[in-house]
């Protein structure tokens, strides 16, 4: 067990040690914000600059929207080689990730991570797709599920000075190995720029960590009935976060440096605003 844990600690160290963690220093002008708007459950399309709102520590802002085709995607996988993910769950999980990776463009890059009792980076990220293909075909699942582990190294891994960055969660079952708290992770996704999205088998048990992943960053938890529903499952939250609207904004009459709180609203409709909670500002 001792030794399973060192390489945990080792593999989270690696991924750690090779993606800074994004913050927004005093020299960074613009804020960029992922926001995702539905209403009564639908995408809502076609919004320009003057529905929005958004407010940094209360104080109204002047926002721009980003064109996205302009902005590559950096997609992130983090997931669950435990024990349970053999036979036909790893098959549909193989499959998921293989369908997402072809709906990626040429710009956009892809990573690779996995958890089990150990943190393991197949593959950082890169626009060399076949080269995630291949690690993702080596996936030969063992041990214990350290998904708070697994989490933390992956919001690390997608940290980056370009494109916008997707995370993509799956567990099949509980945490029953790590060795990080999920308070400290959570507050580790707070300060990154990052939209984490939570897949989870449905079950008795409530996924509140992946839900609260979801709601610090912007996204959200799919929990689904069957592994078999894992490639439809991973196709929506791709398609989901390509039609969000890209929010920029300098920061004006706020403090530069601390933790800022952002609201972001749409005016005069009774729309569902998904964004992440907040960010970072200096270092």
């Amino acid at each position: 067990m001792r030794g399973a844990l060192a390489v945990a600690i080792s593999a989270a160290a690696v991924v750690t040690g090779t993606a800074q963690q994004p913050t927004f220093s005093s020299r960074v002008e613009a804020v960029r914000v992922d926001v995702l708007v539905k209403d009564r459950g639908q995408i809502l399309r076609g919004l320009g600059t003057q529905d929005f709102e958004v407010r940094d520590e209360g104080v109204l802002q002047e926002v721009d929207i980003v064109r996205l085709e302009l902005v590559p995607l950096n997609v992130v996988l983090g997931l669950d080689a435990s024990a349970s993910v053999t036979g036909e769950r790893l098959e549909h999980l193989l499959g998921a990730g293989h369908s997402l990776l072809e709906r990626l463009s040429g710009e956009d890059r892809a990573a690779l991570l996995t958890f089990s009792h150990a943190v393991r980076l197949r593959q950082e990220l890169t626009r060399d797709i076949p080269l995630v293909r291949q690690a993702l075909d080596a996936v030969i699942p063992a041990g214990q599920t350290s998904l708070i582990d697994g989490a933390s190294a992956a919001i690390a891994l997608s940290g980056a000075d370009v494109g916008r960055s997707l995370l993509i969660v799956f567990s099949d079952g509980v945490d029953t190995a790590s060795f990080l708290s999920s308070d400290a992770v959570l507050q580790s996704a707070r300060r990154a720029d990052v939209v984490a999205y939570g897949v989870a088998i449905r079950s008795r048990i409530n996924p509140t960590f992946l839900k609260e992943l979801g709601a610090l960053t912007g996204g959200s938890v799919f929990e689904i009935e069957s592994t078999k529903d894992l490639s439809q499952t991973f196709l929506r939250i791709l398609d989901e976060f390509r039609q969000r609207y890209l929010l920029s904004y300098t920061p004006r009459g706020v403090p530069a440096t601390g933790w800022h709180r952002l609201d972001v609203r749409v005016k005069g409709r009774r729309a569902t605003v998904s964004a992440r909670a907040g960010y970072q500002a200096g270092r």
